[in-house]
């Protein structure tokens, strides 16, 4: 701090300037805070879309018959740099004939003698890592009525389903 001397009198300059912007800081310091504190605003942002699973229609493993149940196996597909995970898989009834097909030689097969009932791998679904496919085997899942023709005898099924929320 300078101290200047007129006429025997000694006033200080230097401290006068320092708490005056001392001062100012404060309450500009309070202001920010304020407004921090209860501003408002809006904001925006977006989301990116991922690519969809892609599931395989699904084939027979094993041998059906009528009166009885078959396991199905499809494969899951996942394009997308993240994992995913699917709830439940159902029957997609807007895909072949209410979700199913037969092969070209067995084209007199009945397909209403076949049910497919929705799976959740007991509730826990089914977690498909990033960039990369799994195969999902559904036990029991497909059912041919006893009422199932000798037409169907020897046919390769296809079983179209779809990944549930």
């Amino acid at each position: 701090m300078r101290r200047r001397v007129t006429a025997g009198v000694s006033t200080v300059t230097a401290g006068v300037s320092t708490v005056v912007l001392a001062g100012v800081m404060s309450v500009t310091g309070i202001g920010v805070a304020y407004a921090y504190l209860v501003g408002t605003g809006t904001g925006a942002g977006t989301t990116g879309l991922g690519s969809p699973i892609t599931l395989a229609p699904a084939t027979i493993t094993g041998d059906l018959y009528p009166g009885g149940l078959g396991t199905v196996a499809l494969t899951a597909t996942n394009p997308d740099p993240a994992t995913v995970h699917i709830n439940g898989l159902a029957l997609d009834t807007s895909r072949g004939t209410a979700g199913f097909a037969v092969d070209t030689n067995h084209t007199d097969c009945s397909l209403d003698a076949f049910t497919f009932t929705a799976q959740t791998n007991s509730g826990a679904g089914w977690t498909v890592p990033a960039a990369s496919s799994v195969t999902i085997r559904l036990t029991s899942s497909l059912t041919a009525s006893t009422a199932t023709s000798n037409a169907c005898q020897g046919a390769a099924l296809t079983v179209y389903l779809t990944a549930t929320p």
